[in-house]
């Protein structure tokens, strides 16, 4: 484990992070919860807000996903979702829904479109995993980003589109 060269959480604590927040709209999988703590932690961004009834740690079932991550990143909870855009917002975030909708921009995309956000600290939205993110909270966001799909189900579990969001913006 040495050889990997992998932070203590001291270490990780300390560290500078990515200028990225991913917000949790009302997730109902404890392990999805866990699953982008741990991704989250692996690419070291800034936090994550758990909104609504989004399960919180500590919690047994999201630590066996998590991996230690819930120690590392730094998270928060907030009752309701447009409370945590508001604050980001605040914060100079620009913050983008991960949906599929009208007019919303392809991840591929992205950054030939609006390269100038891309230097801007972002915060990504991810919707509960039946109803994706809310209208409301969707009207609040500065724009939509959507994961291109080619088969059957158009739809990704919550924290394989975290990655996937994660790995493009910060590769």
């Amino acid at each position: 484990m040495d050889e990997l060269g992998r932070k203590s959480i001291a270490d990780f604590k300390m560290a500078n992070k990515r200028p990225i927040v991913l917000v949790m709209d009302n997730i109902r999988s404890m392990h999805n919860v866990g699953s982008v703590f741990r991704t989250s932690d692996g690419f070291l961004i800034d936090g994550i807000c758990l909104c609504g009834f989004t399960p919180q740690p500590p919690h047994r079932d999201i630590h066996k996903t998590a991996l230690g991550a819930t120690e590392t990143v730094h998270w928060g909870y907030y009752e309701q979702t447009t409370e945590a855009i508001n604050e980001l917002k605040e914060r100079g975030f620009k913050v983008y829904a991960i949906e599929q909708t009208e007019g919303s921009i392809s991840l591929a995309d992205f950054k030939k479109i609006v390269p100038h956000v891309c230097e801007e600290p972002m915060a990504f939205v991810f919707g509960n995993e039946v109803d994706g993110v809310d209208q409301e909270v969707i009207k609040q966001c500065d724009g939509v980003i959507e994961i291109p799909q080619w088969g059957m189900k158009h739809s990704l579990n919550i924290s394989v589109a975290a990655a996937i969001v994660l790995w493009e913006f910060v590769r």
